[in-house]
């Protein structure tokens, strides 16, 4: 697969990529997506704006460039915006793929960073030398306002021009908490929701802090994704029961969507409200909520990949990959789509109709 080069988020001609439960696999136009989905469905987007998380400064105890990405929080909350998770990179830009950039200087607790107008100090390093936790000095909209005038959106060494604010916004952002794009929701356009719309097919959303995506070092990417925030309305888990009790599928737009619905739903029952998934999906996670994934093309050994390892069995997968080499499927962020079914989704519909039928109670929600 090659790399999306140009930021356009509905191009003409993105491709679709469909493997259903039984492993069967078809190629569409991805305008066509609502075609695959059912009357009764429940489609649920990341509603997550994507802010400016990467930061130009200086490292103050030595006087050496960084780049400062921040990946993580411990709420979605407007005003817990001083302390982050952040992964360093040394001098340079993101003309550099990651894997090349030159490494930080060394940082130790209490060390402070100069990121134009924001001051942020080192609380500790976290069993890895360029991921740290930070404290910003100031008042959270002293915050919020030094990282709207200096941070950048992350960016890619694939991309032959640097990415405005715009062009990682899906068209249903609302909180900006996302660190990079939650880019499965660039399908969405208006033209979409009417046509989910008049197939009888639900919309619903949630907020999830969806983290980076790559640090350049094999070891950091081992630890993707990290702990994320999120929060999911009660009208959208109301709406996974109802999708439920008339049978439809509940279809995640995004591996995001998937880990926030999964970690609500761990304790056998779909809490609404916050919450931070702390949790890795991958080929050996039962899934309780989600029947199908609508996600980007990924490449293997990836964090992307693993999670969809839990909707098909690695085989289907590979052959998958291939059809996708084959017809010339674009990857990473503005890239081509797949809709995957999750292999237990025939059971799943099994046990619909004995909940409809009053055999089995409905999914519960709290």
């Amino acid at each position: 697969m090659k790399a999306a080069h140009e930021p356009i988020q509905r191009p003409r001609g993105a491709k679709l990529l469909v493997v259903d439960a039984k492993g069967r696999i078809r190629h569409a136009d991805r305008a066509r997506l609502a075609d695959f989905l059912r009357e009764g469905d429940l489609l649920i987007a990341n509603d997550a704006a994507t802010f400016p998380a990467s930061l130009q400064g200086v490292h103050l105890p030595s006087g050496g460039a960084i780049e400062l990405r921040l990946a993580g929080r411990r709420s979605l909350r407007v005003d817990d915006v001083r302390e982050f998770t952040a992964v360093l990179f040394g001098e340079g830009d993101w003309r550099t793929p990651t894997e090349r950039r030159p490494l930080p200087p060394l940082v130790h607790t209490g060390d402070e960073f100069a990121l134009g107008p924001l001051r942020a100090t080192v609380l500790r390093t976290l069993d890895h030398p360029r991921l740290v936790q930070i404290r910003f000095a100031g008042a959270p909209d002293a915050i919020w306002s030094g990282i709207a005038r200096h941070g950048k959106p992350v960016q890619y060494a694939h991309m032959p021009e640097a990415l405005k604010l715009w062009d990682v916004w899906t068209r249903v952002a609302a909180l900006p908490v996302a660190f990079e794009p939650p880019s499965a929701g660039f399908v969405l356009d208006w033209a979409l929701l009417s046509a989910l719309k008049a197939k009888g097919i639900a919309f619903g959303t949630l907020t999830h802090a969806a983290g980076l995506s790559s640090t350049g070092d094999e070891l950091l990417d081992s630890r993707l994704p990290l702990d994320e925030p999120y929060c999911i309305p009660p009208s959208t888990a109301r709406a996974i029961v109802e999708a439920r009790a008339r049978g439809g599928r509940v279809i995640a737009l995004g591996t995001t969507v998937t880990r926030a619905l999964e970690h609500a739903a761990a304790r056998a029952t779909l809490m609404s409200g916050p919450g931070v998934a702390d949790q890795k999906i991958g080929p050996h996670t039962k899934l309780a909520v989600v029947d199908a994934i609508v996600s980007g093309t990924h490449e293997p050994g990836t964090s992307h990949y693993e999670l969809l390892r839990a909707f098909a069995r690695d085989h289907v997968l590979l052959a998958a990959n291939a059809e996708l080499e084959a017809h010339g499927y674009l990857t990473h962020e503005f890239g081509d789509s797949v809709l995957i079914e999750n292999a237990m989704a025939i059971r799943r519909e099994s046990r619909a109709d004995a909940a409809r039928s009053g055999a089995l109670p409905a999914f519960p929600v709290a």
